[in-house]
Parts: C-alpha cells; sequence; structure tokens
C-alpha cells in the first residue's frame, strides 16, 4: 500500500459498535509530522476528543485516544486502524478498538475522509 499522509486529512465516522461512543456526526482532523499522528474528534456524544499514535511501517496506525463525553466523564482506549481506499479514491479507515477505562470492552468503526464538499463541522 502507498504511504499516506494523514496531515491536515478531515473524516467522519460511518459506523461504530454499540458500546462506542462515537456515532455519524463525530468529525476528526489528523495531523502528522514523519511517522507521528495526532487528531482532535468531536461529536454529539464527545464534548472534545484527542489521538496520539504512530504510522506503522505497513501503513497501520495506533494511537491511544481519550475524550470527554457529554457526562462530564474522561473515557480513555487504543485503537488499530487499517486503512484503504474507496473507489473514489477516499480513505477509509476501519478501526479496532478497546475502552482501556470503565468496562474495558472492544470494538469496531470506520471513519471516511471527507472531501470538499462535505461539511465539516469545527469545535465550538
Amino acid at each position: 500500500m502507498e504511504k499516506i499522509n494523514y496531515h491536515n486529512k478531515r473524516f467522519r465516522a460511518v459506523m461504530n459498535s454499540d458500546n462506542g461512543e462515537v456515532d455519524d456526526q463525530t468529525f476528526f482532523h489528523y495531523r502528522q509530522g514523519g511517522d507521528v499522528i495526532w487528531a482532535t474528534y468531536h461529536g454529539p456524544n464527545i464534548r472534545m476528543g484527542t489521538l496520539t499514535g504512530i504510522v506503522n511501517e505497513d501503513g497501520t496506525l495506533e494511537f491511544n485516544y481519550q475524550h470527554v463525553n457529554l457526562d462530564k466523564k474522561i473515557m480513555t482506549g487504543f485503537c488499530k486502524s487499517t486503512p484503504s481506499f474507496d473507489s473514489d479514491g477516499t480513505i477509509r479507515l476501519k478501526e479496532e478498538w478497546q475502552w482501556t477505562n470503565g468496562d474495558l470492552s472492544k470494538g469496531t468503526s470506520e471513519i471516511v475522509e471527507l472531501v470538499e464538499k462535505d461539511n465539516f463541522k469545527p469545535i465550538i
């Protein structure tokens, strides 16, 4: 797989397990420097979230995430994302994650790259 530069890429969640807090109105703004990635995210269930991680040699992403939810709880977890390209060339990340607090459950999610015509909702 070709190396992907995630710097200033924006994504929207399109699928998540029932035990997750991300939904289809959750937006992510990725940054990258070398093999280090970081992002901010927010949505109806998440007041503010951040992630920090690494782009591996095989193209997968590994990162820790944390966010403050609507109940003012700080939630944390670990995720491994596998990139692919949709037919229109946009990036899709298939994610396997696990909470590292709370019930420690696991789940899966997918996020897709936003294109110019999509509306990115900034953090207010």
